[in-house]
C-alpha cells in the first residue's frame, strides 16, 4: 500500500476533473480565492465570481497577517484562523508553517481549550464526523458519509478528558481538529488524509447538559457494556471503510484510555498521544546535558497520576532499562502523589486504579506533595494534575535546595491549569531550573539574564510519529517507536538552546525536527519487522518528496 500525496489528478476527493464555479470556490482544499489567475478564472467559471485583481499567495498572506493581528483576543483569532481553515486551506498552512512560533499557540494549546469550552457558542461550520451512541448499529453508514474516501490518520475522541478541563462531551470537537491540523503544519501529511471524530455519549457534565447551546447529547455518559460495545462497533467500522488509517484516540478519560488502547493497538494501528507520545522524556534526556547526571540516577516525583503521568513513567522505565537498569529498578525511580497523597502499597481509602498498581511503592503514607518532596528527595518534578499553583514557591525552592539545576515541568493544559509559571520556577530556584511547560510561557528576565522557557508538548512528537509510521505502512506503533522519537528530540537540542534555557528545539524547526523523528519511526519499524511498505535505507529524500508543502498549484 502506497502512501503519495495527491499528484495524480487535480482534485484530491477523487478523479481529475476539477470542479467549476461555486463548487471550486467552496471546496478548502482546492480554492485558492483571488490568487486564481486569469487563466483560471475563465477556463474554471470564477469569472465574475471573484473580485478582478488578482493576488499571489504572498500577497495573501499578508493580508491574513494584518487581519489576525487586529483581533484582540487569542479565542477571535482562534474563530479567524479556522474560519480560513475552512475557507483555504493551502492558505491557512502557508500562515502557519511561515508564522509557527506565533501561530501554534493560536490553533492549539492553550487557547484550544477556551475554544472547546465555547465550541457550542463559536459554533460556524461542521469540521469532522460526530458519532453518537443513538448511531449504534450505523457507524459504517456514517463513516461512509466522508466526502473524502482515501483517509490516513482519524483522531478520535469521546471528549470526557479534554486537556485538564475535564468533561466536555461534544465541545472536545477541538481537540481533534486541532491536532490533524499540527499533522499538517509540522510533519507534512496532505490535510484531505485526515479525519477528526467525536464519538458521542453523553456528558456528566450538568452545566453543559443545561447549556442551551451545548452541541451534543444531552444526558449523563453511557459507560459499562454499551460503552463497549459502541467503541468496538467503531474500531471495526474503521478497519472496513478506511483500511489504510492510523488510529489516535485523544481525551478519553483514565477509566477508558489504557483499556481502549490495549484491546486494540496489536489488531488496529493505533496510539494514545496522552500515554504513549510523551515530549517529557526527550526534556529529560536533553536536561542531562546541563546537569551532567544519568538517565538510571534520576528520581522522578509526579503530581498527578493519570494517563499523562504514567505514560511519562513506562518510557522513562523503557529508557532506562535499555540504559541498563531493571524494569523493578527502573520503576522504583518514579512516583505520584494523586488527590489521595502518595501512591504507596497498602494505602488505607479506596483501592488504586490498575495503571497506578506498577508505581505503588512500599513507603509509609504522605498526604502531600510538599511532604513527598521532602521524604524523597526527586531530581526531577513532573506536574501533570491539571490543578494550577500546586508547585508552591517553598516546594521550588526546596527543590533547588536538593538538587543544584532541579528539573521541573510544569505540563499541565491549558497554561490556566499549570503547576506554576515560568517566571515562579526561575525566580523560586535563582535561575537554576530546568524548567518545560505544557503551554507556551513568555520569556523570564531574572538576575540579568533571560530564559527561553521549553514548551514540553507532544506536538514535538506525535505529527513525526505518525508520519513514520504511515510512511513504511507499520502494522503497529510499539513503544519501542516512542523512545527512538524522544531519543531523537533530545539530540536534537543545539547547546543554543541550551543556553538559552531551552531543552526542546525551536518551534521555527519543527518541520525538521518532525522528519528526523518520522526517520526514526521508520528505522525502528524495520528493525521490529512491522514495516509493510519498502523505503530505501536512508529515507529522508522520500519523506521530503511525499510531504504537503502549501503552496497552489495551477490548474489549467
Amino acid at each position: 500500500m502506497s502512501f503519495l500525496p495527491f499528484e495524480s489528478g487535480l482534485s484530491p476527493i477523487g478523479g481529475s476533473t476539477c470542479p467549476r464555479g461555486t463548487a471550486l470556490l467552496t471546496n478548502s482544499l482546492l480554492n485558492k480565492g483571488t490568487a486564481f489567475t486569469e487563466r483560471e478564472r475563465d477556463a474554471l467559471g470564477l469569472r465574475g465570481l471573484l473580485p478582478p485583481r488578482v493576488f499571489t499567495l504572498e500577497e495573501q498572506v499578508e493580508r491574513v497577517l494584518g487581519n489576525l493581528r487586529r483581533k484582540e483576543s487569542p479565542l477571535e483569532k482562534y474563530i479567524f484562523l479556522t474560519t480560513l481553515q475552512n475557507r483555504n486551506e493551502t492558505l491557512f498552512y502557508r500562515v502557519m508553517q511561515d508564522h509557527t512560533e506565533e501561530m501554534l499557540p493560536l490553533i492549539y494549546t492553550p487557547t484550544v481549550g477556551q475554544a472547546c469550552l465555547e465550541y457550542g457558542a463559536i459554533f460556524r461550520r461542521p469540521r469532522g464526523l460526530y458519532i453518537s451512541i443513538r448511531e449504534r448499529g450505523r457507524v459504517s453508514e456514517i463513516l461512509r458519509h466522508w466526502p473524502l474516501h482515501d483517509v490516513r490518520i482519524i483522531v478520535v475522541t469521546d471528549g470526557e478528558r479534554i486537556l485538564g478541563l475535564g468533561d466536555l462531551g461534544a465541545l472536545g470537537m477541538g481537540i481533534p481538529v486541532g491536532k490533524l491540523s499540527l499533522y499538517t503544519a509540522c510533519a507534512g501529511l496532505h490535510p484531505a488524509y485526515g479525519l477528526p471524530i467525536t464519538l458521542d455519549v453523553g456528558t456528566d457534565n450538568a452545566a453543559l447538559r443545561a447549556d442551551p447551546h451545548y452541541l451534543g447529547l444531552c444526558q449523563p455518559r453511557v459507560r459499562g457494556t454499551a460503552y463497549d460495545e459502541f467503541v468496538a462497533e467503531f474500531v471495526a467500522a474503521v478497519r472496513s471503510v478506511f483500511p489504510r488509517a492510523l488510529l489516535q484516540w485523544e481525551d478519553f478519560g483514565n477509566t477508558n484510555a489504557f483499556r481502549l488502547l490495549q484491546q486494540n493497538r496489536a489488531h488496529v494501528c493505533s496510539f494514545n498521544d496522552d500515554i504513549q507520545g510523551t515530549a517529557a522524556v526527550a526534556g529529560l534526556l536533553a536536561s542531562l546535558k546541563e546537569t551532567g547526571g544519568k538517565l538510571v540516577e534520576q528520581r522522578l516525583l509526579f503530581l498527578g497520576a493519570g494517563e499523562a503521568g504514567t505514560g511519562i513513567a513506562d518510557l522513562y522505565v523503557a529508557a532506562a532499562t535499555s540504559a541498563g537498569l531493571s524494569e523493578s529498578d527502573a520503576r522504583a525511580r518514579c512516583w505520584f502523589v494523586d488527590s489521595e497523597g502518595l501512591v504507596v502499597q497498602n494505602r488505607p481509602g479506596r483501592p488504586l486504579a490498575h495503571h497506578k498498581l506498577p508505581y505503588a511503592h512500599a513507603h509509609a503514607p504522605l498526604r502531600t506533595l510538599a511532604e513527598a518532596v521532602e521524604a524523597l528527595h526527586p531530581t526531577v518534578l513532573i506536574g501533570v494534575s491539571g490543578q494550577p499553583a500546586t508547585f508552591t514557591a517553598p516546594i521550588l525552592r526546596r527543590m533547588a535546595e536538593l538538587n543544584p539545576r532541579p528539573v521541573i515541568f510544569a505540563l499541565s493544559n491549558p497554561t490556566s491549569q499549570a503547576e506554576c509559571t515560568a517566571e515562579q520556577a526561575y525566580r523560586e530556584t535563582d535561575g537554576r531550573v530546568l524548567f518545560a511547560s505544557g503551554s507556551p510561557f513568555p520569556p523570564v528576565t531574572f538576575g540579568g539574564r533571560t530564559y527561553t522557557p521549553g514548551q514540553g508538548n507532544n506536538v514535538y512528537i506525535f505529527p513525526g510519529v505518525g508520519y513514520g509510521a504511515l510512511a513504511c505502512g507499520a502494522r503497529e506503533i510499539t513503544d519501542a517507536m516512542f523512545l527512538a522519537a524522544a531519543r531523537r528530540l533530545a539530540e536534537l537540542v543545539t547547546p543554543e538552546d541550551l543556553a538559552l534555557g531551552r531543552i526542546y528545539p525551536s518551534l521555527t524547526r519543527i518541520r525538521e525536527v518532525s522528519l528526523e523523528l518520522a526517520i526514526a519511526v521508520v528505522a525502528e519499524a524495520k528493525r521490529s519487522g512491522l514495516a509493510t511498505i519498502e523505503l530505501p535505507a536512508d529515507p529522508r529524500a522520500e519523506l521530503i518528496a511525499r510531504r504537503f508543502e502549501a503552496v497552489y498549484r495551477d490548474y489549467v
